[in-house]
């Protein structure tokens, strides 16, 4: 499991769909997480990618979503995508300046706050609850600007 929208990033790894290992970085997603994957290959016999597919920074999301894709050409290993919202309890995620991404229901819509909303993401101890998308690809969401 990959959580790349943010600082810190964090990584899960699961056996048996629960929780056995986390790896976090103060990195950014371009300087961090390549070493990291490259770190869990040599590591673990990854079956299946999953990742938090957006909505969140731009920039983080394409970058991760190329890597991912290009494990999954080359090492022919399924990647799967939630929505991020899955990992911070539903709560406004930044998109930029005093726009946030937020859920109301099954919509998401960019709001103007004034309060500055504090982002903190979490990996989930099992994967048996978690909703995935039927597609893999990037939830990129960009705000009018």
């Amino acid at each position: 499991m990959i959580i790349s929208l943010s600082t810190p990033i964090l990584v899960g790894i699961y056996e048996d769909d629960i929780l056995i290992n986390t790896i976090k970085s103060e990195l950014k997603t371009s300087e961090a997480l390549l070493p990291i994957l490259e770190d869990i290959f040599k590591k673990y016999d990854v079956l299946e990618i999953i990742y938090a597919n957006g909505p969140g920074s731009y920039m983080a999301i394409k970058i991760t979503y190329i890597m991912l894709k290009t494990i999954q050409i080359i090492k022919d290993i399924p990647i799967r995508a939630c929505s991020a919202f899955e990992f911070n309890n539903n709560k406004p995620i930044k998109a930029m300046g005093n726009l946030y991404f937020i859920k109301e229901k099954e919509t998401i819509i960019t709001k103007k706050l004034t309060e500055t909303i504090n982002m903190e993401y979490t990996l989930c101890n099992s994967l048996k609850d978690l909703r995935l998308q039927n597609s893999n690809k990037p939830d990129y969401r960009l705000p009018a600007v």
